[in-house]
Protein backbone atom coordinates (compact mmCIF):
# COMPACT_ATOMS: atom_id res chain seq x y z
CA UNK A 1 0.00 0.00 0.00
CA UNK A 2 0.97 3.46 -1.36
CA UNK A 3 1.54 6.51 1.46
CA UNK A 4 -0.85 9.13 1.21
CA UNK A 5 2.21 11.25 -0.05
CA UNK A 6 2.83 8.99 -2.80
CA UNK A 7 -0.51 8.89 -3.63
CA UNK A 8 -0.88 12.50 -3.93
CA UNK A 9 2.28 13.15 -5.71
CA UNK A 10 0.78 10.66 -8.51
CA UNK A 11 -2.60 12.28 -8.32
CA UNK A 12 -0.46 15.71 -9.06
CA UNK A 13 1.65 14.00 -11.67
CA UNK A 14 -1.94 13.15 -13.38
CA UNK A 15 -3.93 16.35 -12.83
CA UNK A 16 -1.53 18.85 -12.81
CA UNK A 17 1.57 18.16 -14.76
CA UNK A 18 -0.43 16.32 -17.80
CA UNK A 19 1.81 13.34 -17.25
CA UNK A 20 0.08 9.95 -18.87
CA UNK A 21 -0.29 6.81 -16.56
CA UNK A 22 2.79 5.08 -18.58
CA UNK A 23 5.17 8.21 -17.69
CA UNK A 24 3.72 8.36 -14.13
CA UNK A 25 5.01 4.52 -14.39
CA UNK A 26 8.25 5.06 -15.34
CA UNK A 27 9.24 7.87 -13.19
CA UNK A 28 7.60 6.27 -9.94
CA UNK A 29 8.29 2.54 -10.75
CA UNK A 30 5.11 1.87 -9.52
CA UNK A 31 2.61 -0.51 -10.80
CA UNK A 32 0.12 0.98 -13.94
CA UNK A 33 -2.95 -1.04 -12.01
CA UNK A 34 -2.03 0.72 -8.96
CA UNK A 35 -1.78 4.30 -10.47
CA UNK A 36 -5.09 3.79 -12.13
CA UNK A 37 -6.79 2.93 -9.20
CA UNK A 38 -5.41 5.96 -7.31
CA UNK A 39 -6.06 8.40 -10.39
CA UNK A 40 -9.63 7.47 -10.27
CA UNK A 41 -10.64 7.12 -6.99
CA UNK A 42 -13.52 9.07 -5.48
CA UNK A 43 -13.82 7.98 -2.26
CA UNK A 44 -10.80 8.99 0.37
CA UNK A 45 -13.10 8.03 3.52
CA UNK A 46 -10.55 6.04 5.89
CA UNK A 47 -11.88 2.77 6.28
CA UNK A 48 -13.25 1.81 10.16
CA UNK A 49 -10.66 -0.85 12.01
CA UNK A 50 -11.19 -4.24 12.15
CA UNK A 51 -11.57 -5.22 15.61
CA UNK A 52 -9.12 -7.93 16.05
CA UNK A 53 -10.76 -11.42 18.12
CA UNK A 54 -8.13 -13.08 20.84
CA UNK A 55 -7.74 -16.37 20.31
CA UNK A 56 -7.47 -19.03 23.02
CA UNK A 57 -5.38 -21.28 21.59
CA UNK A 58 -6.83 -23.99 24.36
CA UNK A 59 -5.67 -26.92 22.57
CA UNK A 60 -2.53 -25.10 22.47
CA UNK A 61 -2.01 -25.02 26.35
CA UNK A 62 0.08 -28.28 27.21
CA UNK A 63 2.74 -27.36 24.64
CA UNK A 64 3.00 -23.34 25.73
CA UNK A 65 5.90 -23.72 27.72
CA UNK A 66 7.93 -25.90 25.58
CA UNK A 67 7.30 -22.72 22.70
CA UNK A 68 7.90 -19.54 25.21
CA UNK A 69 11.03 -21.42 26.91
CA UNK A 70 12.20 -21.88 23.13
CA UNK A 71 11.15 -18.25 21.96
CA UNK A 72 13.29 -16.95 25.00
CA UNK A 73 16.02 -18.39 24.04
CA UNK A 74 16.16 -16.85 20.95
CA UNK A 75 17.25 -13.65 22.37
CA UNK A 76 20.91 -14.81 23.21
CA UNK A 77 21.03 -16.19 19.32
CA UNK A 78 20.92 -13.99 15.82
CA UNK A 79 18.21 -13.44 14.11
CA UNK A 80 18.57 -15.47 11.40
CA UNK A 81 18.94 -18.47 13.85
CA UNK A 82 15.90 -18.05 15.47
CA UNK A 83 12.76 -20.23 15.41
CA UNK A 84 10.61 -20.10 12.70
CA UNK A 85 7.20 -21.32 13.29
CA UNK A 86 7.73 -24.36 11.07
CA UNK A 87 10.93 -24.98 13.22
CA UNK A 88 8.85 -24.67 16.51
CA UNK A 89 6.18 -27.03 14.88
CA UNK A 90 8.90 -29.68 13.91
CA UNK A 91 9.95 -29.76 17.43
CA UNK A 92 7.07 -30.67 18.87
CA UNK A 93 6.51 -32.84 16.77
CA UNK A 94 9.44 -34.84 17.31
CA UNK A 95 9.01 -34.47 20.68
CA UNK A 96 5.45 -35.52 21.41
CA UNK A 97 4.77 -37.47 18.40
CA UNK A 98 1.12 -38.89 18.59
CA UNK A 99 0.36 -36.36 21.83
CA UNK A 100 0.58 -33.25 19.34
CA UNK A 101 -2.95 -32.68 17.65
CA UNK A 102 -2.38 -28.95 16.66
CA UNK A 103 -2.18 -27.90 13.66
CA UNK A 104 0.88 -26.00 11.98
CA UNK A 105 -1.64 -23.23 11.10
CA UNK A 106 -2.38 -22.70 14.96
CA UNK A 107 1.14 -22.96 16.03
CA UNK A 108 2.05 -20.52 13.19
CA UNK A 109 -0.74 -18.18 14.71
CA UNK A 110 0.53 -18.26 18.53
CA UNK A 111 4.51 -18.11 17.15
CA UNK A 112 4.04 -14.68 15.42
CA UNK A 113 1.67 -13.66 18.79
CA UNK A 114 4.61 -14.54 20.97
CA UNK A 115 7.27 -12.88 18.68
CA UNK A 116 5.89 -9.50 19.09
CA UNK A 117 5.40 -9.87 22.83
CA UNK A 118 9.08 -10.87 23.03
CA UNK A 119 11.05 -9.40 20.40
CA UNK A 120 8.75 -5.76 19.93
CA UNK A 121 11.12 -2.73 20.68
CA UNK A 122 10.23 -0.77 23.72
CA UNK A 123 10.37 3.03 23.04
CA UNK A 124 10.51 5.88 24.93
CA UNK A 125 11.00 4.66 28.57
CA UNK A 126 13.40 2.14 30.64
CA UNK A 127 11.98 -0.80 32.21
CA UNK A 128 12.02 -0.02 35.92
CA UNK A 129 13.63 -3.80 36.52
CA UNK A 130 16.50 -3.50 34.02
CA UNK A 131 17.86 -6.89 32.56
CA UNK A 132 20.69 -9.18 32.33
CA UNK A 133 22.05 -8.25 28.89
CA UNK A 134 21.19 -4.98 27.89
CA UNK A 135 23.60 -2.02 28.04
CA UNK A 136 23.90 1.85 27.62
CA UNK A 137 25.85 3.95 25.79
CA UNK A 138 27.26 8.00 26.15
CA UNK A 139 30.36 9.74 25.20
CA UNK A 140 32.32 12.19 27.76
CA UNK A 141 34.74 14.82 27.22
CA UNK A 142 38.23 14.26 28.67
CA UNK A 143 41.64 15.99 27.89
CA UNK A 144 45.06 13.85 27.61
CA UNK A 145 48.41 14.10 27.01
CA UNK A 146 49.98 11.84 24.22
CA UNK A 147 53.68 11.96 23.68
CA UNK A 148 53.60 15.29 25.51
CA UNK A 149 50.89 16.94 23.29
CA UNK A 150 47.52 18.00 24.77
CA UNK A 151 44.77 16.77 23.42
CA UNK A 152 40.72 17.24 24.54
CA UNK A 153 39.35 14.60 24.08
CA UNK A 154 36.41 12.11 24.56
CA UNK A 155 35.80 8.93 25.60
CA UNK A 156 33.30 6.45 24.91
CA UNK A 157 30.91 4.43 28.08
CA UNK A 158 29.15 1.19 27.54
CA UNK A 159 27.29 0.61 30.84
CA UNK A 160 25.67 -2.70 32.08
CA UNK A 161 22.70 -1.42 34.08
CA UNK A 162 21.58 -4.72 35.42
CA UNK A 163 24.74 -5.14 37.16
CA UNK A 164 26.21 -1.39 37.19
CA UNK A 165 29.26 -2.69 35.29
CA UNK A 166 31.07 -0.51 32.94
CA UNK A 167 33.68 0.01 30.42
CA UNK A 168 35.43 2.74 28.72
CA UNK A 169 38.09 3.61 25.82
CA UNK A 170 39.56 7.33 24.90
CA UNK A 171 39.96 8.72 21.89
CA UNK A 172 40.57 11.91 20.03
CA UNK A 173 37.42 12.83 18.70
CA UNK A 174 33.52 11.47 18.30
CA UNK A 175 33.19 10.54 14.80
CA UNK A 176 31.45 7.28 13.72
CA UNK A 177 34.84 5.10 13.21
CA UNK A 178 35.10 6.02 16.92
CA UNK A 179 31.83 4.54 18.35
CA UNK A 180 32.55 1.43 15.92
CA UNK A 181 36.21 0.93 17.29
CA UNK A 182 34.92 1.25 21.31
CA UNK A 183 32.12 -1.19 20.90
CA UNK A 184 34.43 -3.63 18.85
CA UNK A 185 37.14 -3.44 20.85
CA UNK A 186 34.62 -4.02 24.73
CA UNK A 187 32.85 -6.58 22.55
CA UNK A 188 35.74 -8.28 22.07
CA UNK A 189 37.02 -8.25 25.01
CA UNK A 190 33.83 -9.25 27.19
CA UNK A 191 33.58 -11.95 24.10
CA UNK A 192 29.73 -11.19 23.42
CA UNK A 193 27.59 -8.78 22.45
CA UNK A 194 24.59 -6.64 24.64
CA UNK A 195 20.57 -8.13 23.34
CA UNK A 196 19.57 -4.55 23.38
CA UNK A 197 21.78 -1.39 23.58
CA UNK A 198 20.40 2.38 23.97
CA UNK A 199 21.89 5.47 22.19
CA UNK A 200 21.59 9.11 22.13
CA UNK A 201 20.32 10.52 18.44
CA UNK A 202 23.87 10.85 17.94
CA UNK A 203 24.21 12.40 13.68
CA UNK A 204 26.64 9.97 13.18
CA UNK A 205 24.60 7.19 13.88
CA UNK A 206 20.71 8.63 13.68
CA UNK A 207 20.18 10.79 9.95
CA UNK A 208 16.53 12.05 11.32
CA UNK A 209 13.57 11.73 13.96
CA UNK A 210 10.62 10.67 12.83
CA UNK A 211 6.94 12.18 14.51
CA UNK A 212 5.87 9.32 16.11
CA UNK A 213 9.11 7.77 17.50
CA UNK A 214 10.97 6.63 14.57
CA UNK A 215 14.75 7.02 13.47
CA UNK A 216 16.08 6.86 10.34
CA UNK A 217 19.42 5.60 10.75
CA UNK A 218 22.86 5.66 8.86
CA UNK A 219 23.30 2.74 6.62
CA UNK A 220 27.22 2.06 8.39
CA UNK A 221 25.53 1.93 11.54
CA UNK A 222 22.58 -0.41 10.37
CA UNK A 223 25.61 -2.84 8.51
CA UNK A 224 27.26 -2.09 12.20
CA UNK A 225 24.36 -3.98 14.13
CA UNK A 226 23.19 -6.55 11.50
CA UNK A 227 27.05 -7.67 11.73
CA UNK A 228 26.22 -7.71 15.79
CA UNK A 229 22.68 -8.54 15.97
CA UNK A 230 21.85 -6.50 18.47
CA UNK A 231 18.55 -4.49 19.11
CA UNK A 232 19.17 -0.21 18.65
CA UNK A 233 17.14 1.54 21.22
CA UNK A 234 16.42 5.39 21.11
CA UNK A 235 16.16 8.31 23.64
CA UNK A 236 13.60 10.39 23.41
CA UNK A 237 15.22 13.83 21.87
CA UNK A 238 16.79 15.90 24.65
CA UNK A 239 16.14 13.08 27.07
CA UNK A 240 19.23 11.94 27.83
CA UNK A 241 18.30 10.81 31.36
CA UNK A 242 16.42 8.63 29.86
CA UNK A 243 19.80 6.12 30.04
CA UNK A 244 20.20 7.40 33.67
CA UNK A 245 22.91 4.08 34.21
CA UNK A 246 25.53 5.28 31.70
CA UNK A 247 25.14 8.62 32.32
CA UNK A 248 26.22 8.37 35.40
CA UNK A 249 29.02 6.01 34.48
CA UNK A 250 30.11 9.02 32.28
CA UNK A 251 30.97 10.97 35.68
CA UNK A 252 32.11 8.03 38.02
CA UNK A 253 35.11 7.36 34.88
CA UNK A 254 36.43 10.95 34.45
CA UNK A 255 36.54 10.96 38.36
CA UNK A 256 37.83 8.05 39.17
CA UNK A 257 39.98 6.75 36.00
CA UNK A 258 40.91 9.76 33.79
CA UNK A 259 42.02 11.70 37.19
CA UNK A 260 44.39 13.28 37.06
CA UNK A 261 44.96 14.43 33.43
CA UNK A 262 46.17 11.15 31.90
CA UNK A 263 49.51 11.04 30.62
CA UNK A 264 51.36 8.49 28.06
CA UNK A 265 53.05 7.88 25.33
CA UNK A 266 50.84 5.65 23.04
CA UNK A 267 47.00 5.51 23.29
CA UNK A 268 46.27 2.44 21.72
CA UNK A 269 48.38 0.86 24.97
CA UNK A 270 45.95 3.34 27.65
CA UNK A 271 43.11 1.88 26.38
CA UNK A 272 44.09 -1.47 26.98
CA UNK A 273 44.80 -0.25 30.69
CA UNK A 274 41.47 1.28 30.98
CA UNK A 275 39.74 -2.34 30.12
CA UNK A 276 42.24 -3.65 33.06
CA UNK A 277 41.06 -1.19 35.00
CA UNK A 278 37.55 -1.51 34.72
CA UNK A 279 37.36 -5.24 35.42
CA UNK A 280 39.08 -4.29 38.44
CA UNK A 281 36.73 -1.51 39.56
CA UNK A 282 33.76 -4.24 39.14
CA UNK A 283 35.38 -6.15 42.53
CA UNK A 284 33.12 -3.34 44.69
CA UNK A 285 29.63 -3.83 45.73
CA UNK A 286 26.53 -2.91 43.91
CA UNK A 287 25.28 0.33 44.96
CA UNK A 288 21.78 -1.16 45.66
CA UNK A 289 21.90 -4.99 45.60
CA UNK A 290 23.95 -6.91 48.31
CA UNK A 291 26.29 -8.58 45.60
CA UNK A 292 29.82 -8.16 44.00
CA UNK A 293 29.26 -5.85 40.65
CA UNK A 294 31.37 -9.03 39.34
CA UNK A 295 29.17 -11.70 40.40
CA UNK A 296 26.02 -9.73 39.29
CA UNK A 297 28.01 -9.24 35.67
CA UNK A 298 27.89 -13.02 35.44
CA UNK A 299 24.23 -12.89 34.62
CA UNK A 300 24.68 -9.95 32.03
CA UNK A 301 27.42 -12.09 30.10
CA UNK A 302 25.36 -15.69 30.25
CA UNK A 303 22.44 -13.66 28.33
CA UNK A 304 24.89 -11.61 25.90
CA UNK A 305 24.88 -12.86 21.75
CA UNK A 306 27.38 -14.48 20.50
CA UNK A 307 30.31 -12.57 18.97
CA UNK A 308 30.64 -13.12 14.94
CA UNK A 309 33.68 -15.35 13.51
CA UNK A 310 34.04 -12.57 10.79
CA UNK A 311 35.59 -9.11 12.17
CA UNK A 312 33.84 -6.26 11.13
CA UNK A 313 36.22 -3.33 9.48
CA UNK A 314 35.19 -0.23 11.38
CA UNK A 315 36.92 2.30 8.70
CA UNK A 316 35.05 4.54 6.68
CA UNK A 317 36.38 4.38 2.50
CA UNK A 318 36.11 7.84 0.58
CA UNK A 319 37.85 9.31 -2.49
CA UNK A 320 39.49 12.59 -2.26
CA UNK A 321 41.26 14.51 -4.94
CA UNK A 322 44.34 15.81 -4.62
CA UNK A 323 46.16 19.43 -5.23
CA UNK A 324 48.80 20.02 -7.20
CA UNK A 325 51.07 19.07 -4.85
CA UNK A 326 49.71 15.81 -3.90
CA UNK A 327 47.82 16.99 -0.79
CA UNK A 328 44.23 16.76 0.06
CA UNK A 329 41.36 17.88 2.93
CA UNK A 330 39.01 17.05 5.38
CA UNK A 331 37.14 17.87 7.79
CA UNK A 332 35.79 21.07 5.62
CA UNK A 333 38.80 22.14 4.72
CA UNK A 334 40.44 22.29 8.14
CA UNK A 335 42.89 19.15 7.71
CA UNK A 336 45.36 19.11 5.29
CA UNK A 337 47.25 15.20 4.81
CA UNK A 338 50.04 14.97 2.06
CA UNK A 339 50.51 11.90 -0.39
CA UNK A 340 52.84 12.16 -2.68
CA UNK A 341 54.03 13.92 -5.83
CA UNK A 342 53.38 11.31 -7.92
CA UNK A 343 49.77 11.47 -7.24
CA UNK A 344 48.64 15.22 -7.85
CA UNK A 345 45.80 15.85 -8.99
CA UNK A 346 44.42 12.82 -9.14
CA UNK A 347 41.61 10.55 -7.03
CA UNK A 348 43.10 8.46 -4.11
CA UNK A 349 41.42 6.34 -1.67
CA UNK A 350 41.32 7.13 1.50
CA UNK A 351 40.53 4.93 4.69
CA UNK A 352 39.76 6.16 7.87
CA UNK A 353 39.92 4.57 11.05
CA UNK A 354 39.53 5.99 14.56
CA UNK A 355 43.24 6.61 14.98
CA UNK A 356 44.38 7.31 11.35
CA UNK A 357 43.76 8.47 8.03
CA UNK A 358 45.99 5.93 4.89
CA UNK A 359 45.97 6.09 1.73
CA UNK A 360 45.36 3.16 -0.53
CA UNK A 361 46.08 2.37 -4.14
CA UNK A 362 43.72 0.82 -6.79
CA UNK A 363 45.11 -2.03 -5.44
CA UNK A 364 43.91 -1.76 -2.25
CA UNK A 365 47.52 -1.37 -0.63
CA UNK A 366 48.75 1.33 1.69
CA UNK A 367 50.58 4.23 0.25
CA UNK A 368 50.75 6.48 3.19
CA UNK A 369 49.73 6.68 6.99
CA UNK A 370 49.38 9.53 8.98
CA UNK A 371 47.81 10.06 12.49
CA UNK A 372 44.50 11.51 12.30
CA UNK A 373 43.97 14.98 13.58
CA UNK A 374 41.12 16.22 14.99
CA UNK A 375 39.86 19.71 16.27
CA UNK A 376 37.67 22.70 14.75
CA UNK A 377 40.95 24.36 13.80
CA UNK A 378 43.45 24.27 11.20
CA UNK A 379 46.08 21.44 10.93
CA UNK A 380 48.14 20.17 8.53
CA UNK A 381 50.05 16.63 8.52
CA UNK A 382 53.09 16.21 6.08
CA UNK A 383 55.12 12.83 5.33
CA UNK A 384 58.19 14.10 3.73
CA UNK A 385 59.70 11.22 2.12
CA UNK A 386 57.93 11.03 -1.04
CA UNK A 387 58.62 14.07 -1.51
CA UNK A 388 62.24 14.10 -1.28
CA UNK A 389 62.43 10.87 -2.98
CA UNK A 390 61.11 12.75 -5.90
CA UNK A 391 63.82 15.83 -5.02
CA UNK A 392 66.23 13.25 -5.06
CA UNK A 393 65.70 12.03 -8.05
CA UNK A 394 65.01 15.71 -9.67
CA UNK A 395 67.67 17.94 -7.61
CA UNK A 396 68.00 20.34 -11.13
CA UNK A 397 63.95 21.13 -10.55
CA UNK A 398 64.71 21.85 -6.87
CA UNK A 399 64.29 25.59 -6.71
CA UNK A 400 61.44 25.55 -9.25
CA UNK A 401 58.90 23.81 -7.70
CA UNK A 402 56.21 24.45 -5.13
CA UNK A 403 57.70 21.79 -2.93
CA UNK A 404 61.09 23.89 -2.17
CA UNK A 405 58.65 26.68 -0.29
CA UNK A 406 57.46 24.20 1.68
CA UNK A 407 60.89 23.11 3.29
CA UNK A 408 62.10 23.94 6.72
CA UNK A 409 64.47 26.75 6.49
CA UNK A 410 67.53 24.39 7.74
CA UNK A 411 66.76 22.28 4.79
CA UNK A 412 66.57 25.35 2.32
CA UNK A 413 69.99 26.63 4.10
CA UNK A 414 71.87 23.50 3.52
CA UNK A 415 70.85 22.78 0.35
CA UNK A 416 71.95 26.04 -0.63
CA UNK A 417 75.54 25.42 1.23
CA UNK A 418 75.80 22.57 -1.46
CA UNK A 419 77.31 22.33 -4.64
CA UNK A 420 75.11 21.30 -7.61
CA UNK A 421 76.63 17.87 -8.26
CA UNK A 422 75.72 17.24 -5.04
CA UNK A 423 71.96 18.43 -4.25
CA UNK A 424 70.68 14.75 -5.26
CA UNK A 425 72.97 12.84 -2.82
CA UNK A 426 72.39 15.12 -0.12
CA UNK A 427 68.75 14.87 -0.83
CA UNK A 428 68.96 11.16 -1.30
CA UNK A 429 70.56 11.27 2.13
CA UNK A 430 68.28 13.25 4.31
CA UNK A 431 65.15 10.85 2.76
CA UNK A 432 67.71 7.69 4.38
CA UNK A 433 68.19 9.62 7.44
CA UNK A 434 63.89 10.22 7.34
CA UNK A 435 63.46 6.80 6.86
CA UNK A 436 64.95 5.94 9.60
CA UNK A 437 64.81 8.44 12.57
CA UNK A 438 61.57 10.53 11.28
CA UNK A 439 61.53 14.26 9.22
CA UNK A 440 62.06 16.25 12.41
CA UNK A 441 65.48 14.19 13.43
CA UNK A 442 67.08 14.56 10.15
CA UNK A 443 66.01 17.92 10.03
CA UNK A 444 67.28 18.72 14.00
CA UNK A 445 70.48 17.40 12.05
CA UNK A 446 70.92 19.46 9.37
CA UNK A 447 70.30 22.62 11.64
CA UNK A 448 73.68 21.03 14.00
CA UNK A 449 75.32 20.73 10.91
CA UNK A 450 74.97 24.06 10.00
CA UNK A 451 75.93 25.70 13.48
CA UNK A 452 79.09 23.40 12.99
CA UNK A 453 80.15 24.80 9.59
CA UNK A 454 79.90 21.43 8.32
CA UNK A 455 77.95 20.87 4.55
CA UNK A 456 79.58 17.24 3.21
CA UNK A 457 77.82 14.20 2.87
CA UNK A 458 79.68 12.09 5.54
CA UNK A 459 80.12 14.63 8.31
CA UNK A 460 76.22 14.88 7.69
CA UNK A 461 75.66 11.10 8.45
CA UNK A 462 78.29 11.12 11.35
CA UNK A 463 76.08 13.62 13.02
CA UNK A 464 72.78 11.88 12.68
CA UNK A 465 74.40 8.52 14.34
CA UNK A 466 75.83 10.63 16.83
CA UNK A 467 72.47 12.63 17.85
CA UNK A 468 70.16 10.17 17.41
CA UNK A 469 71.41 6.13 17.30
CA UNK A 470 72.40 4.66 20.57
CA UNK A 471 76.00 3.95 20.67
CA UNK A 472 76.76 0.32 22.44
CA UNK A 473 78.87 1.79 24.89
CA UNK A 474 81.49 -2.30 25.82
CA UNK A 475 82.98 -2.24 29.13
CA UNK A 476 86.72 -3.38 28.72
CA UNK A 477 86.83 -6.88 29.05
CA UNK A 478 89.09 -7.79 32.48
CA UNK A 479 91.10 -10.96 31.50
CA UNK A 480 91.10 -13.61 34.56
CA UNK A 481 94.83 -13.79 36.56
CA UNK A 482 95.40 -17.33 35.77
CA UNK A 483 96.14 -16.08 31.93
CA UNK A 484 99.49 -14.48 31.78
CA UNK A 485 100.38 -11.49 30.56
CA UNK A 486 102.05 -11.17 26.98
CA UNK A 487 105.56 -9.55 27.19
CA UNK A 488 106.41 -6.65 24.63
CA UNK A 489 107.63 -8.06 21.51
CA UNK A 490 110.92 -6.14 19.93
CA UNK A 491 111.98 -7.78 16.97
CA UNK A 492 115.53 -8.96 15.89
CA UNK A 493 117.10 -7.47 13.20
CA UNK A 494 120.06 -9.33 13.21
CA UNK A 495 117.56 -12.13 12.02
CA UNK A 496 116.15 -10.56 9.32
CA UNK A 497 119.71 -9.27 7.80
CA UNK A 498 120.99 -12.83 8.05
CA UNK A 499 117.97 -14.20 6.04
CA UNK A 500 118.11 -11.48 3.30
CA UNK A 501 122.31 -12.08 2.85
CA UNK A 502 121.14 -15.84 2.44
CA UNK A 503 118.64 -14.36 -0.30
CA UNK A 504 121.23 -12.51 -2.66
CA UNK A 505 120.37 -9.30 -1.00
CA UNK A 506 122.95 -6.37 0.55
CA UNK A 507 122.41 -4.98 3.53
CA UNK A 508 120.86 -1.81 3.69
Amino acid sequence: MLSMTQIKNIRKMYFEEGKNISQIARETGHDRKTIREYIYKDNWNKGLPKVTKGLAFTKLEPFKADIDAWLNEDKKARRKQRHTAKRVYDRLVEKYKNDFNCSYRTVAAYVAIKKKEIFSERKGFLPLEHIPGEAQVDFGDADFYENGKLYNGKYLNLSFPYSNKGYTQLFKGENQECLFEGLKTIFEHIGGVPTRIWFDNTSTIVTKVIKGGGRTLTDDFLRFMEHYGFEAVFCNVDAGHEKGNVENKVGYHRRNMLVPVPRFERLSEFNKELLVRCEEDAKREHYRKEKNIEELFRDDVAALLELSKTGFDTSKYITVKTNGYGKFFLNNGLHEYSVSPKYANEHVLVKLTAFHVIILDENYREILRHKRLYGNHKQQSMQWLPYLNQLARRPGALKYTGIYQMLPQPLKEYMESVSKQEKGKVLKAIADLTQKSGFEKAVETVSTALSYGTTDLDSLINLHSWLHEKVLQVEPVQLPEYIPKLKRYEPNLFTYDKSLRKAGAERC
